[in-house]
């Protein structure tokens, strides 16, 4: 499965933001995510097939813990879409900030992508 399809499932992606945070044991998933041990183990197979992540024994737990590396192909799809939507914001900003009518809202929208994560480069100024 590609790392495209893994992702395109909403439990999937759960499980990776659990993840962000270090190796989790597939119990504490169970219980996280709220799905039947079976749901959470068929999810785990496919990230693991997609190498999205990993998994060792501890025992008779299993840990999962995140692989970052695929996910810097999904990063590179994603760069040419941030420069347009940098474009295309930046544009939004100078109709907003010509059209006296408009400064609250851009106040506002400046504010929002303030605190959004929006941009690696910090290039959206709305």
């Amino acid at each position: 499965m590609s790392i495209f399809a893994a992702l395109a499932e909403p439990h999937r992606r759960q499980i990776l933001d659990l993840l962000r945070d270090g190796e989790r044991p597939a119990g504490e998933l169970v219980e996280r995510l709220d799905l039947s041990q079976p749901g959470v183990s068929k999810h785990l197979k496919v990230l693991r097939e997609a190498g999205l992540v990993t998994v060792r024994e501890d025992g008779k737990r299993r840990l999962y813990a995140l692989r970052p590396g695929p996910l810097a192909d999904v990063d590179q799809w994603l760069e040419p879409y941030r420069v347009f939507w940098s474009r295309t914001l930046d544009t939004l900003e100078r109709h907003l900030e010509e059209n006296p009518d408009h400064r609250a809202v851009a106040q506002a929208a400046r504010r929002l992508m303030m605190r959004s994560a929006g941009s690696r480069t910090g290039r959206h100024k709305v």
